[in-house]
């Protein structure tokens, strides 16, 4: 049987960085009992940094996690376009962030995946047309991007 892969989103990355964080014990947690590396992708990077900075924490550490392999870059924006583009027309009413669509996207270039995440908007989208995303999330309540 394959290993699962763990699909890391934007939530769960600024959440184990920043101790203040209302997830950062679950995200904590999380990064110390699965197994690794986890894969994302450019745009859940940015978003990281982004929010990290906003939040006056350091960006770098995203970039720390890349370097020691922690984290990997699991699918390349440029040799997926054309589905990421489909996907984003296709939330275009959720409305689905770059991050989010790339997550998809990646869940349908591995199978055995989970995606790790804060969003609910994940209940929404589906991969491959009509198959549900396999998700870890927790229990307590969760955000959509559109409330935030």
């Amino acid at each position: 049987m394959p290993q699962t892969i763990i699909l890391l989103d934007t939530g769960p990355l600024v959440a184990a960085l920043a101790r203040d964080d209302h997830a950062h014990a679950w995200a904590k947690e999380q990064f110390e009992t699965l197994a690794g590396p986890f894969l994302t992708c450019e745009a859940v990077v940015t978003e990281a940094c982004h929010l990290l900075r906003r939040a006056r924490r350091d960006p770098s550490s995203v970039l720390g996690l890349l370097e020691s392999g922690a984290l990997r870059l699991g699918m390349d924006l440029a040799e997926e376009t054309s589905a990421v583009r489909k996907l984003l027309e296709r939330y275009r009413s959720v409305p689905a962030a770059l991050a989010d669509v790339c997550l998809v996207r990646m869940s349908e270039l591995y199978e055995s995946c989970l995606v790790l995440t804060l969003d609910e908007d994940f209940h929404i989208y589906r991969r491959h047309g009509r198959k549900t995303i396999p998700l870890l999330h927790p229990d307590f309540p969760t955000v959509s991007r559109r409330t935030r």
